[in-house]
């Protein structure tokens, strides 16, 4: 970014960009330009630019957007400059469909400055989290006067009641604060696991997330988008109403590009712990010979056995998309051992791990598969365990925060 001359005792400053220059011959060529911030004295301006205008005199006249005084472009070299500035514009505009100011939980500030990392599109913004002494939430959006008219997203976590409340405030309060869309980042849907009402008086609490997050109020440009990963069943997708735009996302991609850089990558055979992880993921990984488990009940007992697939001499990855005690995979991963599989990995988007489950997973160093495995791949969709498992073998972190900038730009 060009720096900005010690003008601030008059109302204009100078910036020198000699690497910008006008393509056309008017003395009036309006582009769109955009900058991060810049200092003019002790003063912070925001340069989001309307127009730059080209004198006769050599100088450019740039105007902000909201507020802000005219700033004077001194170009000293306008005839042999070799990018025109509205080639600079047109690549800028390819590059960025649109600018969004990006709030996060406590929880997820790691993911989002991650994020903010993928594109110079997205601004990290802040909020302040504090509680008064009975401990409901004392919240403040801060700069909320500066979102106006902007593309505001929430990233969230979600990951124990507790903290619910706190954020379903602040997303609320966002979409009210005339910004032009609003868009809720959930990466990890925490009641997934509860969307069945099996016996009178069970509570489908999948649901009851829904139907609140479906209420987030309008924004200027519309109903609110909620951006979340591999959700549990795919019914989910049908409890939210219309006046929220679900976008569902999956980690998948984000495997199948590791699997691609192992050294056995023509080895692999891809295992389904249930039915219910086949239907979700057999089709984003169908180029991967299957191997499909169930459970059946043995007694007091319910037994995984392989129900398709051969395991022999195979590099087997176990898929699913989420892991709490980790009970029915360690189960898998005895079954493909004993069945001959060379070694055994596995992957599930959302590591939830309560109680540090993920202790007991271990890394196979004797080369037994039954006992190790050889990778544990899960995504930072949640960020404390992220916090408790990295550098930890066999556990490996694929960060959504690529796919989470993309998304963002829909």
């Amino acid at each position: 970014m060009a720096a900005i001359s010690p003008a601030s005792a008059t109302n204009a400053a100078s910036l020198s960009l000699p690497q910008f220059t006008s393509s056309s011959s008017s003395s009036s060529c309006p582009v769109s330009l955009n900058f991060k911030t810049a200092t003019v004295g002790n003063r912070c301006v925001r340069c989001g630019v309307r127009s730059l205008e080209n004198h006769q005199s050599g100088h450019r006249t740039l105007e902000f957007l909201s507020n802000g005084d005219p700033i004077s472009l001194i170009n000293p070299n306008s005839s042999s400059s070799p990018i025109s500035m509205a080639a600079a514009a047109s690549e800028s505009g390819a590059k960025c469909s649109k600018r969004v100011c990006l709030f996060h939980s406590d929880e997820t500030r790691d993911l989002a400055e991650s994020i903010v990392a993928q594109s110079d599109c997205i601004e990290l913004r802040s909020i302040n989290w504090k509680k008064f002494d009975d401990g409901f939430p004392n919240l403040f959006i801060q700069n909320a006067q500066g979102i106006r008219g902007q593309h505001v997203a929430f990233l969230a976590s979600f990951s124990s009641p507790a903290v619910i409340f706190e954020q379903l405030s602040v997303i609320y309060a966002l979409p009210k604060l005339f910004v032009s869309s609003f868009t809720l980042v959930l990466p990890f849907f925490p009641t997934g696991t509860s969307e069945r009402m099996e016996d009178e008086g069970d509570v489908a609490t999948a649901f009851t997330l829904a139907r609140i997050l479906s209420n987030i109020p309008a924004s200027r440009g519309g109903p609110t988008s909620l951006v979340t990963f591999d959700i549990h069943a795919l019914q989910e997708r049908f409890y939210f109403g219309d006046t929220i735009l679900p976008c569902f996302e999956s980690g998948i991609p984000l495997l199948k590009n590791r699997l691609q850089t192992l050294p056995d990558s023509d080895n692999i055979s891809i295992a389904f712990p249930d039915d219910g992880a086949w239907k979700r993921f057999h089709k984003q990984l169908q180029h991967y010979p299957t191997i499909v488990c169930n459970k059946v009940r043995m007694g007091d007992k319910r037994i995984v056995r392989i129900k398709e697939g051969d395991a022999e001499g195979r590099h087997v990855v176990i898929v699913d998309d989420l892991v709490q005690s980790g009970g029915t995979l360690i189960e898998c991963q005895k079954v493909l051992a004993a069945h001959g599989a060379a070694k055994i990995s596995a992957y599930v988007t959302h590591g939830i791990f309560p109680k540090s489950s993920w202790k007991r997973f271990k890394l196979d160093t004797k080369g037994d598969p039954a006992e190790g495995l050889s990778y544990f791949w899960i995504t930072d969709s949640c960020g404390l365990t992220v916090k408790e498992v990295m550098n930890k073998p066999p556990f490996e972190v694929l960060s959504l925060a690529g796919s989470i900038a993309s998304a963002l730009q829909v």
